[in-house]
């Protein structure tokens, strides 16, 4: 099926929109090394989607805890150390980081490249759907982004086909007229074979995964993503 020129554009938010580098000085005011903030996004989304594979459901903030904690006993472990737990204190100093985390910087010139072209934006999340907001506050974007969309609306993690039907839904366009642009192959190949519009952007990954159903539109960065959606076919 030729893909069509979206109506709205549905943004990923983690790693997509904001920039998680940041966050590795909070890993390590709490004792942890900068690199185990990889290792707890990853164990983050292995256990969200976990979850969904199951039938159950748990929103970010709790899950993103538990692989903190799960993190921080690894890390011990490697080092030769006394396996410990981080207390609750140094998981919301972590976490709570995220709310005040950077944009990409081809985030505003992207949401501004479709507000000019009268094409609607909206964040479609795995996270906190009010730490995102926080974000797009700090951030200088609230007023670039139509609406959160986050899980618990829906009660499932991206990549479930629940997600990007929901999204459509709460848009008020059909599947095949919303897009989601991600960093992230596998969001993309849920988002596709949910019936959206897909673009990839390739400064995390680099290569597009050929285990993945292909993206609609790619790009070295997000305005180039967005210029490829707004040159679809109407």
């Amino acid at each position: 099926m030729t893909p069509r020129r979206p109506r709205i554009v549905a943004f990923d938010v983690m790693e997509t929109m904001m920039r998680l580098e940041p966050l590795r000085a909070r890993f390590e005011d709490a004792g942890l090394p900068g690199e185990a903030l990889d290792t707890w996004y990853a164990r983050t989304l292995r256990d969200g989607m976990a979850l969904t594979a199951t039938g159950d459901f748990q929103p970010f903030r709790p899950v993103a805890e538990g692989a903190l904690r799960a993190v921080s006993f690894s890390a011990g472990r490697r080092a030769g150390n006394a396996p410990a737990v981080l207390d609750d204190a140094a998981v919301e100093h972590v976490l709570d980081g995220l709310a005040s985390l950077p944009a990409h910087l081809d985030v505003d010139p992207a949401l501004r490249r479709l507000a000019a072209a009268d094409v609607p934006a909206v964040c479609l999340t795995n996270g906190a759907g009010a730490t995102t907001m926080a974000f797009l506050d700090h951030a200088g974007l609230t007023d670039l982004v139509d609406r959160v969309i986050g899980i618990e609306e829906v009660r499932r993690w991206k990549p479930s086909a629940a997600v990007y039907a929901h999204a459509a839904a709460a848009t008020g366009v059909p599947a095949d007229r919303l897009a989601l642009v991600a960093a992230h192959a596998w969001d993309c190949h849920g988002a596709k074979r949910a019936g959206l519009v897909t673009g990839w952007v390739g400064r995390l990954e680099g290569r597009y995964g050929d285990a993945f159903a292909p993206p609609d539109v790619t790009g070295d960065d997000l305005v180039q993503v967005v210029d490829g959606l707004l040159t679809l076919d109407r």
